[in-house]
């Protein structure tokens, strides 16, 4: 996945603003954030999308999910309410092809976001 930009980043050849980092993900603040808090958490195992999860890999979602509850606490938006998004392929919006969720806060979010 010598092309994929958050191999890279997990590879440190790309610099992020890193929220987290432990053997199994990175968080890092969106570099084009459509809200006041705008955060990515990215598997460090390239997964292309939700349709490559199977058996063997897809216990890395309940870990992103446990990251991105530690994390929402600590930039004190787990109260207020926040937004969680996973584009799948390219008719989903999908931009960059390696699993990810951005987590989207501090404010309230309109219902479509541009």
């Amino acid at each position: 996945m010598d092309e994929c930009i958050f191999c890279k980043i997990i590879k440190g050849e790309i610099p992020s603003k890193k929220l987290y980092e432990d053997d199994k993900v990175i968080a890092f603040h969106d570099i084009n954030p459509e809200a006041p808090i705008h955060f990515l958490v990215v598997p460090k195992e390239h997964i292309e999308s939700v349709n490559a999860l199977n058996e063997e890999n897809s216990d890395i979602i309940a870990h992103i999910f446990k990251v991105i509850n530690k994390l929402v606490k600590e930039e004190k938006i787990a109260d207020s309410g926040y937004r969680i998004i996973n584009n799948c392929g390219r008719d989903g919006g999908q931009t960059v092809n390696h699993i990810h969720f951005h987590v989207l806060g501090g404010k309230t979010l309109p219902m479509k976001l541009t």
